[in-house]
């Protein structure tokens, strides 16, 4: 690595942003800026100088904050880095594909992986995805990155490790709905094995490669989150189970859970495409007020037998 300093502009002050600057910061070469909106800078002023913007936003927040940015006039070569996890309502789209679609000229890298903020924040060693098209922009930001608490990978599928952060959201609220019941590691691990195929299912329409969701990306965040009441999405699910409203849940939390979002859009995407996504389509119910836990866990018991892996072309 050049010993010249490497400046990283973080958009987005909350948990997963803070975070971020820590793992940055480990680096002493980098110098690292965090931007949110009670910012006293202007956002042109920490963007148009940086060489890496790492994009640290919730969902909705995506594309306004583009939508800023593409005011500016800043160089081709700067990376954008989207560490995001959702997707666009109106377009289904992911955070990746809107930015690269956005800045067309620009290396596009995605961060993914099992890593819950409060456990970075305390220093607990971790590991994470950098997965982009272009391989040295990658590999630029996972020298940056990269320290003897942060181990970085890199890939060459960031469709399919963003989709891995993504949908392991929608089965986090159903692994806590499976905690706030009370039904055992029996269930739980036969829910969090079922999950895994049902992600791919989602991710082969979107091109996306199914090996990718065995890596940190897909299994090793999905472990993470689905396991741990640091997860947001996990509390939701645990909330409903025990008869909280999801608004009830919602104000609980003081904070985004990007799983409930993307429960409703993945409904969606599989209505047109007609794809299986039976937990997803339980949760969605649940989360709609049309099920209770109850009801949704036995919806799920009650399915059609079939051999266990009568899914392996993902179709």
């Amino acid at each position: 690595m050049s010993n010249k300093p490497i400046n990283i502009t973080i958009i987005g002050a909350g948990l997963w942003g803070s975070a971020l600057a820590t793992l940055a910061k480990y680096n002493q070469q980098n110098n690292v800026r965090v931007w949110s909106r009670r910012s006293t800078e202007s956002l042109e002023s920490v963007v148009v100088d940086a060489d890496v913007i790492v994009s640290a936003v919730s969902m909705k927040g995506v594309r306004p904050t583009i939508e800023k940015i593409q005011t500016f006039d800043f160089p081709s070569d700067i990376i954008i880095v989207t560490a995001t996890k959702g997707l666009d309502p109106k377009t289904t789209h992911t955070p990746s594909q809107i930015w690269q679609a956005s800045f067309p000229d620009h290396p596009v890298v995605v961060l993914s992986g099992p890593n819950l903020s409060k456990e970075i924040d305390q220093g607990l060693p971790a590991a994470t995805v950098l997965a982009s098209e272009n391989e040295p922009a990658a590999e630029k930001v996972q020298e940056i990155f990269s320290s003897d608490v942060f181990r970085v990978y890199i890939n060459t599928d960031p469709i399919g490790t963003e989709l891995g952060g993504t949908l392991k959201n929608v089965m986090a609220i159903a692994s806590g709905v499976c905690d706030g019941l009370q039904l055992g590691t029996n269930a739980k691990s036969a829910l969090l094995t079922r999950a895994l195929p049902e992600m791919i299912r989602v991710g082969a329409f979107f091109g996306a490669s199914p090996e990718t969701f065995f890596g940190l990306s897909g299994l090793g965040d999905l472990m993470a989150t689905c396991d741990s009441p640091l997860s947001r999405n996990y509390r939701v699910g645990y909330g409903l189970a025990q008869g909280k409203t999801l608004e009830q849940v919602l104000i609980d939390l003081q904070s985004t859970a990007e799983g409930v979002n993307t429960t409703h859009v993945l409904v969606d995407l599989a209505n047109q495409q007609e794809i299986a996504i039976p937990i997803a389509r339980q949760v969605y119910r649940l989360l709609k007020g049309k099920t209770t836990p109850e009801e949704a866990v036995q919806a799920l018991m009650e399915r059609d037998l079939k051999p266990e892996f009568c899914d392996l072309e993902f179709q």
